[in-house]
């Protein structure tokens, strides 16, 4: 029997097949999946912001790519899992409002993304794929038995996406 689990926004989770992780109304935000293939362990985060800057508020660390992935990674390998064998997907990062820009004139939709890459580079975490960008949202379900996530969106419809 399939367990779907649902990820809120600034909140990451770890599972292992059969099990599902699903999160909704990806739009600025940033969706990464990392995944083990071997064990069939992944997790999926539901990202806010790239990374904190001074004064910000860092209780809740998952609200930004950068440690969420951290955090992910550091958890699925006490769990058991490969980080050589890990891979990633990235989704969301949309700019909704395109006349709202930030530094260097991208949108926190573009610096997400930048920095989700930025920090599976670092990692060594290879990204097998990715759908960002555009100015739609999106609701991801990863199926952690097959490594698929499958995405959900007005504009373009449904498609899966493998490992």
């Amino acid at each position: 029997m399939t367990i779907r689990e649902r990820v809120g926004i600034s909140e990451y989770r770890i599972a292992s097949s059969p099990q599902e992780l699903v999160t909704y109304g990806l739009g600025s935000c940033l969706g990464v999946t990392i995944y083990d293939p071997e064990s069939k362990r992944g997790g999926l985060a539901h990202t806010l912001l790239p990374k904190p800057r001074p004064g910000m508020d860092t209780s809740r660390k998952s609200k930004f790519v950068e440690t969420a992935i951290r955090l992910m990674v550091e958890e699925l390998v006490e769990r058991g899992a490969a980080l050589d064998c890990l891979e990633a997907k990235v989704f969301g990062g949309a700019n909704m409002f395109e006349s709202l820009q930030g530094e260097g004139g991208k949108s926190i939709g573009e610096r997400n993304i930048d920095c989700a890459r930025e920090t599976l580079a670092d990692l060594g975490i290879v990204i097998t794929a990715e759908d960002v960008a555009g100015n739609f949202g999106r609701t991801l379900v990863f199926a952690l038995a097959t490594g698929k996530v499958t995405v959900k969106s007005v504009r373009e419809g449904r498609k899966e996406l493998e490992f």
